[in-house]
């Protein structure tokens, strides 16, 4: 598989190597050789151990908890691309850590996610890669091209086969309300929103739906999970408000903290995740857990960006 920027190849940081892999059956290569060290005082440690002069290169590092270790790993590894002379490097980071940090809503606080942006651009990275930012917007940080891919076509497909009646998606806030109707339209269900306020002396959150719930199948879709608190909320305020089941999805499941313990609880039935980021620890012993891998999507689109073809059908 050779074009103009040469063979094709595909390496994986420490992050999530078994989503690597996956990618690199589905596009019916090995995944690439090379050492990932650490010295003994934590430094990176990379060895490239094959030729990859004139390749087209994609490294393939979500940049998840432990977030700066794995972001200066893909910071290392692409500045050995660029000096081994590889043709093309391209990043593949399913979660772009930082994304939260992408304005300044409060003095003097950084905008972290264009700090991150340049310092891809700045260690030799020619595209990104990456899959449902946090803010669609944030792809103007980069000075270079931008290839951002939805989950929605794998979460989607994966919520009609539920065959669930009178179904309802759900945003557990207003900012995320286009994103559930974009879902919404695509199951042909009906949509609720939440809306949260905080009590006059500012000590507790009162959770109103908007929408018709009653009796009806509901599913909270965001993009991120991280702590969850938000989750739990909204599922409780749906029961209350008579949801006859309550589901949840993200593309993210970041559940950092006492996420897990909040899923657990929660009158949730079934917390739906991709693999952008690996299960640790409780989570992979979560029963309420249903990972989707979107590996499919990614070695789709990684194969027409090396064939120099549309990404346009991926969003379908």
């Amino acid at each position: 598989m050779s074009t103009g920027f040469g063979d094709l190849k595909i390496f994986s940081g420490s992050a999530h190597p078994t989503l690597t892999k996956e990618i690199a059956e589905v596009l019916g290569i090995p995944a690439g050789q090379a050492r990932l060290r650490r010295f003994p005082d934590s430094e990176v440690s990379f060895q490239i151990d094959e030729n990859i002069r004139g390749a087209d290169v994609f490294i393939v590092q979500p940049t998840c908890t432990p977030v700066d270790q794995h972001l200066m790993e893909l910071l290392v590894m692409t500045d050995a691309f660029r000096r081994s002379s590889a043709a093309r490097i391209t990043s593949v980071i399913p979660y772009y850590g930082y994304a939260r940090q992408d304005r300044k809503d409060k003095p003097r606080v950084p905008i972290s996610a264009k700090l991150v942006a340049n310092l891809l651009s700045a260690s030799g990275t020619n595209r990104v890669l990456t899959m449902d930012l946090h803010k669609a917007q944030i792809q103007g940080f980069f000075d270079i091209p931008v290839d951002h891919l939805f989950a929605a076509p794998v979460i989607i497909d994966y919520l009609s086969r539920l065959n669930s009646p009178k179904l309802t998606m759900v945003s557990p806030d207003a900012g995320g309300a286009e994103r559930a109707r974009a879902y919404a339209k695509r199951l042909d269900a009906e949509l609720a929103v939440i809306d949260k306020r905080r009590t006059e002396d500012g000590s507790a959150e009162v959770m109103n739906v908007i929408g018709d719930v009653d009796g009806r199948t509901c599913i909270i879709q965001d993009d991120i999970i991280d702590t969850a608190g938000t989750i739990q909320k909204a599922a409780v305020a749906l029961k209350q408000a008579g949801a006859a089941k309550v589901l949840a999805c993200a593309v993210h499941g970041v559940l950092s903290g006492p996420a897990i313990e909040r899923v657990q609880s929660a009158p949730i039935d079934q917390l739906i995740v991709t693999n952008t980021i690996p299960l640790r620890g409780e989570a992979q012993q979560c029963k309420k857990i249903v990972v989707l891998s979107v590996a499919r999507l990614l070695g789709q689109a990684i194969r027409s960006i090396h064939e120099e073809t549309s990404v346009s059908s991926l969003f379908v």
